[in-house]
C-alpha cells in the first residue's frame, strides 16, 4: 500500500486540530496518525469503514482455511 505524505498526521496535530483531521480523513478516506514518528493509529471515514466492513462481513462467510490462502496470496501480492 502506498501512502500519501498528504495521508500523515502527528499525533499531537490530531489532539490539537481534530476537526482539520476529520475532514482530511473525510476528504482522503483515511489518515495514519504517527506518534513519535511511529504510526500508532488509522482514521477512517465512515464511507471507508463502511466498505471495509462489508468486506470484512462478506470474509467472515468463508471457512478459516479459505480466509487463510487468501491472506497469503494478498501478501504475496503487496510485497
Amino acid at each position: 500500500m502506498k501512502i500519501s505524505t498528504k495521508m500523515i498526521v502527528s499525533n499531537s496535530d490530531m489532539i490539537k486540530n481534530y476537526k482539520d483531521c476529520r475532514n482530511k480523513a473525510e476528504e482522503l478516506g483515511k489518515i495514519f496518525i504517527l506518534k513519535n514518528n511511529r504510526p500508532d493509529a488509522v482514521l477512517l471515514s465512515i464511507d471507508e469503514y463502511e466498505n471495509l466492513s462489508a468486506v470484512i462481513e462478506y470474509l467472515e462467510s468463508f471457512e478459516r482455511e479459505e480466509i487463510e490462502r487468501i491472506t497469503e496470496s494478498l501478501k504475496q501480492g503487496i510485497q
